[in-house]
């Protein structure tokens, strides 16, 4: 269960009744879109059904058969939030208003590059900038995924930006190849992987192009700065310098 602090209220008026109950905004939002896959117990701050949250009080078990056909809040909760509204105050908005944001920052940075500039990440904080400068703003009640594109065609009159993957080929020295390919595979996405005779190993490793530096930070440091690393155009290209 989550804390009070962090939940929002749910609520649905039927049959002359009122019925609210408190979860986690996110989850909310993903009930009503009919995109949740998690645990319902994990994500409410109390596994039951209210009249008015803020007092406690509880409606009739007659209504809840009435309106729900059973008096189980398990059942109940989901029905209430996707028939129902959401409800949050000034202070929740704001917060998560700038949650969406910093996801959506965080999203842009790992995925973003500039191509006027040899391909090189946007650091966050360059993109927090366009995007105020921009002028966008982020909607609490939708995923930052889904403003992605959005964002993006805010920012682009601001700065030059496009998402790219790249795809890395990496070779860790003998003594540092057991430990740091199990690290460097979990990465990306491991297109193809060699073991050499020296015992050194070799993978190709596709990650969002944002990452670079992150990714030559990890080969740094898997390998004590011995690792060799190129960029691959052709992913059936092993071979590194």
């Amino acid at each position: 269960m989550i804390s009070l602090d962090e939940a929002v209220t749910a609520r649905l008026e039927s049959h002359g009744e009122r019925f609210e109950v408190l979860v986690d905004p996110d989850a909310a939002l993903a009930i009503k879109r009919g995109e949740f896959d998690g645990e319902l117990e994990d994500v409410i701050a109390a596994e039951d059904v209210f009249e008015d949250a803020s007092s406690g009080d509880r409606p009739p078990e007659t209504a809840l058969e009435e309106v729900f056909g059973t008096t189980d809040p398990l059942e109940i909760i989901p029905e209430v939030i996707t028939r129902g509204e959401i409800q949050i105050t000034a202070d929740q908005r704001r917060e998560m208003q700038e949650q969406k944001r910093r996801r959506l920052i965080n999203i842009i940075a790992r995925n973003g590059i500039n191509p006027q500039q040899n391909d090189t990440p946007h650091p966050p904080e360059r993109i927090e900038r366009a995007l105020e400068e921009a002028g966008f703003t982020v909607d609490p009640m939708e995923p930052a995924q889904s403003q992605v594109d959005d964002a993006l065609e805010a920012l682009r009159p601001v700065i030059p930006i496009r998402f790219e993957e790249m795809t890395i080929a990496v070779q860790l020295p003998a003594e540092y190849a057991g430990s740091g390919q199990a690290k460097v595979r979990e990465f990306g996405d491991l297109e193809r992987e060699e073991w050499q005779s020296d015992g050194s190993w070799v993978g190709v490793v596709t990650f969002p192009a944002g990452m670079q530096n992150d990714f030559y930070e990890l080969a740094n440091e898997v390998s004590s700065g011995e690792a060799d690393t190129r960029v691959v155009k052709d992913k059936g290209d092993l071979d590194t310098r």
